[in-house]
């Protein structure tokens, strides 16, 4: 790929602007490729590709055997909701470790099925202090289920979630995560965490599209759960039933998008898995860090906090610097990136993932230098953080 400049502008495979978000993201030919038939959902043929993508997801993260994948058809909110509203019982409690828009989110599902919660806060770059976490279990003996993110997309922060699986198993806690932007690409071992679930979706780290979300289940923990659901569709123990003794969803799937789901899973393999995969989402995340932070973008973790999925930077306090034009340029590069949703500090965020390699992650940073010099920004660091 040639480096982009004002009159080259990046493009995927397809000719698409590169997505650099959380998703949706640029996605590769192939998958795009494998929606162009039309599947029945009752045919033997989807049937046995949607066996061998439940399949796969558990083997992700070491569930052969105790765990079982429950598909959602929805985003990864829907899955999050299905996990939580399934699992926690109407006289449940549920400790939240929050330190971003996603836990929020979580709050709110749980607020409006009628559970009680115990939150724990902390700002969006700083990860839980598992000090208090013990203090909070320890002097609540009432809290049935731990509740944490893996990968917190409003920072891009990779929160201690083997460390907090440790402590849900020590005081007898069942422990939800929400995995959605890492599964994949940063190694979880279900069985080692004594997770009861994992939620993710298609279209984050494995490269589908959207559509399609899931929860990987430890099976004794999904079979205790009957009674729970707050709602029909969103009921994980009747959705996996209904597989056990059709091999079929209760409703329509989105068929195209698990045909593109099998596709992504098969590259994904190819890439030498978890391993594979994160290791080009590490080297997409130096080269972005290293080459913003030459031109004089701060980022707003440290080394050890940031997940290799998204980046925030500050915003810088250049008085010609303006993100919309920012943001325009880039797209005009075909760059796109992503507003921040920062409380702590203004900011933006820049993506890691997607079928994203280490060229156009260099040519994204060529592309940052031209929009700064179209907006007359030039020199040392110091010049764009004012």
């Amino acid at each position: 790929m040639t480096q982009p400049s004002a009159l080259t502008p990046a493009v995927s495979e397809t000719g698409d602007p590169l997505l650099l978000t959380p998703g949706p993201l640029t996605t590769s030919r192939t998958v795009k490729a494998a929606m162009m038939h039309d599947w029945g959902s009752r045919d033997a043929r989807f049937i046995s590709i949607n066996h061998a993508v439940l399949a796969q997801l558990a083997e992700i993260v070491h569930g052969e055997g105790a765990y079982v994948t429950v598909p959602v058809q929805g985003s990864g909110s829907f899955a999050v909701e299905a996990m939580l509203t399934s699992f926690v019982p109407r006289a449940g409690k549920v400790l939240l470790l929050i330190n971003g828009a996603y836990g929020l989110r979580a709050k709110r599902m749980l607020d409006i099925a009628g559970r009680e919660t115990v939150v724990y806060a902390s700002a969006e770059d700083t990860p839980p202090d598992l000090a208090q976490v013990e203090a909070l279990l320890r002097q609540t003996p009432s809290i049935t289920h731990v509740f944490a993110v893996h990968c917190e997309t409003t920072s891009g922060i990779l929160n201690p979630v083997a460390e907090i699986g440790a402590l849900a198993a020590k005081y007898k806690k069942s422990f939800l995560l929400d995995a959605m932007s890492a599964f994949g690409a940063v190694p979880l071992n279900a069985p080692a965490l004594q997770a009861d679930a994992v939620t993710a979706s298609s279209n984050k780290c494995l490269e589908g599209v959207p559509g399609l979300s899931f929860v990987v289940c430890r099976r004794e923990a999904l079979a205790a759960t009957q009674g729970n659901a707050t709602t029909l569709v969103l009921d994980l123990l009747d959705q996996w039933r209904n597989f056990e003794s059709t091999g079929q969803y209760r409703f329509t799937p989105p068929t195209h998008v698990i045909a593109a789901l099998h596709q992504a899973l098969d590259e994904f393999a190819a890439e030498g898995g978890v391993e594979g995969r994160g290791g080009r989402y590490r080297n997409n995340c130096r080269i972005l860090i290293e080459g913003m932070t030459a031109l004089g973008f701060e980022p707003l973790l440290k080394d050890g906090l940031q997940a290799p999925i998204i980046v925030t930077f500050r915003m810088p306090k250049h008085p010609r610097f303006d993100f919309q034009h920012f943001y325009d340029g880039l797209k005009t590069r075909g760059f796109v990136i992503y507003p921040g949703k920062l409380t702590v500090a203004e900011s933006f965020r820049i993506g890691c993932i997607g079928r994203i390699h280490e060229t156009e992650m260099r040519g994204l940073i060529a592309a940052v230098h031209d929009v700064l010099k179209e907006m007359e920004i030039t020199g040392v660091a110091d010049a764009v953080r004012s």
